[in-house]
């Protein structure tokens, strides 16, 4: 496969979806980063496509499969139950793919996305924005450095599904706070403290207010909170991390999102460079945060602890 050094030209990427995230986020993203270039749009609702598509001055595709022939990486702003179907046609046919979270709609179709990412040897890494900030790395740096973290919270409060932005999207109501920043959470407790072995405990109420109990490898334990319909504003996020090394404590910046954008393209073409495959948020990665969010969901249903 080529890469974007040896064909002497921008990674020619094509955007799936036209809603308020990619308009906000992909498209001008992958347009201003100087590895990239947007290429092509493609949804299921040609008359937002062409919008899009107008605004950039890029073709808009009647198919997806005319998409994948004309890019060399496609870039996912939809719901998980088609990114789960699509990502797989696309690295199938060797497209490097940029992935929303979480990565399917449920374990069975995570794994095929990863089989087949595996098998073309594509590049496929999982926008989990707030990872990507330069003060999150900054942090996991100072925590992996220190070491001997005993325990932690994760907590996510949000009323975005209250308002209009994001209120208005079906499946962010039908995936709940779980689904829809527990991925977020997940991911970065698991960083901070080792992997997570264990969903020891997870309860949720009417209202989607989620708490979870979780085990780490190593032996620290966690917390995790998630609402997203809440009337709070703005958001409320804080990681705390504890131990022998003290305290440790991470809120979220007001607006990381292009900044996060921007070091996923970086890492993206420095990879395709490279050859190298592995990432701690590639598509591996999103099976991972897949199996917790259905643990989470099962010890839910049982009546909210697991086995000990």
């Amino acid at each position: 496969m080529e890469t974007v050094e040896a064909v002497g030209s921008q990674l020619r990427v094509g955007l799936v979806g036209a809603g308020s995230w990619a308009r906000r986020v992909h498209a001008p993203g992958l347009a201003d980063h100087p590895a990239t270039t947007l290429s092509a749009v493609w949804t299921r609702r040609p008359d937002a496509a062409a919008e899009l598509a107008r605004e950039y001055e890029v073709a808009a595709c009647d198919t997806f499969a005319e998409l994948l022939h004309r890019v060399d990486a496609v870039a996912f702003a939809v719901p998980p139950a088609a990114q789960g179907d699509l990502a797989v046609t696309a690295a199938e046919a060797g497209k490097h793919l940029i992935l929303e979270k979480p990565l399917a709609a449920d374990l069975a179709q995570a794994e095929r996305v990863a089989r087949a990412v595996s098998s073309s040897g594509v590049v496929a890494l999982l926008f989990l924005t707030l990872r990507y900030a330069l003060r999150t790395r900054d942090w996991l740096a100072d925590l992996a450095q220190t070491g001997g973290w005993a325990g932690g919270s994760a907590r996510w409060l949000s009323g975005a599904l209250l308002g209009d932005r994001y209120g208005k999207a079906a499946w962010r109501h039908e995936i709940g706070a779980l689904g829809d920043i527990g991925p977020h959470a997940l991911d970065l407790i698991d960083a901070a403290l080792g992997t997570i072995t264990r969903v020891v405990a997870a309860r949720h109420d009417n209202g989607d207010l989620w708490h979870i109990l979780l085990e780490h490898d190593g032996g620290a334990t966690s917390t995790v909170t998630l609402a997203s319909r809440l009337p709070i504003m703005p958001t409320a996020v804080e990681f705390t991390v504890y131990g022998p090394g003290g305290l440790r404590v991470l809120g979220r910046e007001p607006d990381s999102r292009a900044e996060s954008f921007t070091a996923l393209l970086d890492d993206l073409a420095a990879m395709i460079d490279s050859g190298v495959r592995e990432h701690p948020c590639d598509v591996h990665r999103g099976v991972h945060l897949q199996r917790l969010l259905e643990e989470c969901k099962a010890r839910a249903e049982v009546g909210g602890a697991g086995r000990p």
